[in-house]
């Protein structure tokens, strides 16, 4: 049985003029999945993906916290997913109704 990965969405504030930069820099992690530039509270949003709580941390610590232009962060672990290309029951649905 596989452990399923550990899903965040990172919300970051990013300093205007390097924003550039820093989706350039985050779009080098493997661990990001996702990213997003948004309007609203934050500048850009991603989902990134780690094996656990501790890599999460030594990932946001000390990778997206050392990129030049981010102001701050705000991360949302992921409990459960509803709907989405990530949710096993909904995928398991669709392989069933597509080989009938």
């Amino acid at each position: 049985m596989t452990m399923a990965r550990l899903l965040a969405f990172i919300d970051i504030f990013v300093d205007s003029p390097l924003l550039g930069e820093v989706v350039n820099a985050l779009t080098e992690f493997p661990n990001v999945e996702e990213i997003y530039e948004v309007t609203g509270e934050f500048d850009i949003v991603t989902l990134v993906s780690t094996e656990g709580i501790e890599e999460f941390r030594d990932f946001l610590k000390n990778k997206v916290l050392k990129i030049p232009g981010i102001k701050s962060t705000v991360t949302s672990i992921v409990l459960h997913s509803a709907k989405g290309h990530r949710n096993h029951t909904e995928t398991e649905k669709q392989a069933k109704s597509a080989s009938q």
